[in-house]
């Protein structure tokens, strides 16, 4: 897929606009992003497009720059007639493109976890929300490695949000946060030792990061460094996934969580046809839950766009809450009442080789409650 519009196929198909970093602070995660899109956008052409008629790439990279993302879904829905957009990673881009998709009565599909707490009629949320993730993340870690955490991230609005949900659900149960502390989201050597150090001083059971990018990345690496331990002290994250492991190097991350709605591991006919298609397409990177939830929201939008014939923002929606997909992680719904998707939470402890062995996974898909108007506490601990 060319980044020059002037490149693209001529316009006889459905033109659909991809704004994800391939470069900058979450290059890594958001090239994933890009090669699920791609990877969909590849096979639904392949079989036949939608109604006949072939997906359209129309493609940017904002280069993690927030006023980039702006500018260029500018451009998408001004100057290249685009209406829907795949896109976006941290809640920064999503929010800075917001007024843009709902001035323009645009739909973004936006496929990335995040701290919930939102609504668009504009936006279809395909990523795990809190009680998705967070909350079965926490009672695993309470229930498994024990009550003193740790919490550090990125400052900005998702690890701040996240780490506010994990300190209610970790005190609610008689927890208890030793330490909470933020970093700039390229931290760099000096100020990620300086908080393992602190990470030895006060030895609790858990760390919890939201650490992004090559700061997460680095975070890992010097984490035994320090003498520290992850089988009886573990970084646990929502975001550590297969292919910056690999980056990383697996064996400084066997035995660290993540909890996430997909691994690569997962035993179903779904996933083995999606690693599949992806190492043919791919080679050696491993698939994970950044390339498989990019991957299914472009299939959920071709079942939406078949039922609705029509890129029109309102029948697009009404389609999509109407429509399912047996997903690489499962069967995934979008919700009327939220837009958000119905997901399996899984946590997995990292092995040696770079993959995952599922802990503990949901029964069934887990209705989203981005709001957490519906949780009781009572509901806290895994069944």
């Amino acid at each position: 897929m060319s980044d020059d519009p002037s490149m693209q196929q001529p316009d006889d198909g459905w033109r659909v606009g991809v704004l994800f970093s391939r470069s900058g602070p979450t290059g890594v995660t958001e090239s994933e992003h890009f090669f699920g899109t791609a990877l969909a956008i590849e096979e639904i052409n392949q079989l036949g497009g939608v109604l006949d008629r072939p997906l359209i790439p129309v493609v940017y990279d904002p280069k993690g720059d927030i006023a980039e993302y702006r500018k260029l879904a500018t451009r998408l829905l001004l100057e290249d007639e685009v209406n829907v957009v795949f896109g976006c990673s941290r809640s920064s881009s999503r929010k800075a493109v917001l007024p843009v998709i709902e001035r323009n009565n645009a739909l973004l599909w936006y496929c990335s976890f995040y701290e919930g707490f939102e609504y668009s009629p504009n936006v279809i949320y395909t990523g795990a929300v809190p009680n998705q993730n967070s909350v079965q993340l926490a009672a695993y870690l309470m229930q498994n490695r024990g009550t003193r955490f740790f919490l550090v991230g990125a400052d900005y609005i998702y690890p701040r949000e996240s780490n506010r949900i994990m300190r209610d659900m970790v005190e609610q149960h008689g927890g208890e946060i030793l330490e909470e502390v933020y970093l700039p989201i390229e931290a760099g050597p000096s100020e990620l030792r300086e908080v393992l150090a602190d990470i030895k001083a006060q030895q609790p059971d858990v760390v919890f990061s939201t650490l992004v990018g090559q700061s997460a990345r680095l975070f890992y690496q010097l984490y035994r460094d320090f003498g520290l331990d992850p089988k009886t002290m573990p970084i646990a994250s929502l975001s550590m996934a297969e292919e910056e492991i690999r980056l990383i190097g697996p064996a400084l991350c066997e035995g660290h969580i993540t909890s996430a709605t997909y691994f690569g591991s997962v035993q179903n006919e779904s996933n083995q046809r999606f690693v599949a298609l992806w190492r043919k397409r791919f080679g050696d990177r491993p698939t994970s839950t950044w390339s498989e939830m990019a991957y299914t929201q472009v299939h959920l939008f071709a079942r939406a766009l078949q039922r609705a014939g029509s890129m029109d923002r309102r029948k697009l929606v009404e389609a999509a809450r109407a429509v399912s997909f047996d997903s690489p992680e499962g069967r995934v719904t979008v919700d009327a009442e939220n837009n958000h998707c119905a997901l399996t939470p899984r946590i997995g402890i990292c092995r040696a080789d770079g993959q995952f062995d599922i802990a503990w996974e949901a029964s069934e898909p887990v209705r989203p409650d981005p709001y957490l108007s519906t949780f009781g506490f009572s509901e806290f601990w895994l069944r």
